[in-house]
């Protein structure tokens, strides 16, 4: 199975947050074990503030552990109509494009999304696959 890991548990683990380092470091190690794990441009630009340089990502994100995925193109038209959906729900302008593009993404693609911000992506993208905390 492939994995699409959403950039909050990334970050979790480069961070090392108090709340859910433990939570991510061990379910990614645990998909990591059986599973194809990958990660989208979006991701890797969320991830990418962390760092000065580009080679210091790639080290933390090496491509023999994280496969590289593009975005599809029906990705892109499925996040533009869950966002419009988000927006005619009185959803913030400002809310993060990317978390559809994210969803979008893994559900064209029939991925499962390991990611601990739930909510959204269960109310917009239903038939998603997701891996969150319990």
């Amino acid at each position: 199975m492939e994995i699409l890991v959403d950039s909050s548990v990334i970050l979790d683990i480069l961070t090392e947050d108090e709340n859910w380092f433990a939570w991510s470091a061990q379910t990614l190690a645990d998909c990591a074990s059986s599973n194809i794990l990958a990660v989208n441009p979006i991701i890797y630009a969320e991830v990418s503030i962390r760092f000065e340089k580009m080679e210091e990502l790639d080290a933390a994100l090496p491509s023999t552990y994280f496969r590289r995925l593009p975005l599809p193109w029906e990705a892109a038209f499925l996040a533009g109509k869950c966002f419009l959906d988000y927006r005619r729900k009185g959803g913030q302008k400002r809310s993060p494009l990317p978390d559809f593009y994210i969803g979008a993404h893994a559900e064209v693609s029939r991925m499962t999304l390991l990611t601990r911000d739930a909510a959204r992506y269960h109310t917009y993208f239903p038939a998603l696959r997701i891996i969150v905390p319990t």
